[in-house]
């Protein structure tokens, strides 16, 4: 039959602590000292942290959904419950007008409708603020 214990397990944090049991409410922490980075650079000659930073920093690994704006028109619901197939709607950019990038319904970038093979893609031409999170970023 097991022995019976009243006194719960006690873990330290600290193994260098000689009494063998700590108050459980009161854990001792230690603290990590680790070597500085350097400002080494990465094979494309690019800072080693800049070149590191996607790797290293998980908002890098966040996905998100990134829409494209072609442009809009107005309409009544009447007139969109009448819509025929085929029907041509007119929108208010021009064919040169650059497209707008939304992340989270905010524009973030603009650019031009291009093909890649037999897919829309589109060719950035406009950034209003950058969008690199990395060390030496302009803000």
């Amino acid at each position: 039959m097991p022995s019976t214990n009243s006194t719960a397990p006690i873990f330290a944090t600290d193994p260098t602590l000689s009494t063998g049991a700590l108050d459980a409410a009161n854990p001792t922490a230690q603290l990590i000292e680790l070597p500085e980075l350097s400002a080494s650079t990465a094979s494309n000659g690019e800072p080693l942290v800049q070149a590191l930073a996607p790797t290293l920093n998980p908002i890098y690994q966040v996905q998100t959904t990134l829409q494209v704006c072609v442009g809009s028109t107005s309409l009544t619901v009447g007139q969109l419950m009448e819509a025929k197939a085929n029907q041509v709607l007119v929108l208010n950019r021009s064919v040169q007008e650059p497209v707008d990038l939304l992340l989270g319904g905010q524009v973030v970038a603009r650019g031009h409708l291009v093909a890649v093979d037999d897919h829309f893609a589109v060719s950035i031409t406009e950034l209003p603020l950058p969008l690199g999170l990395a060390a030496g970023a302009e803000k």
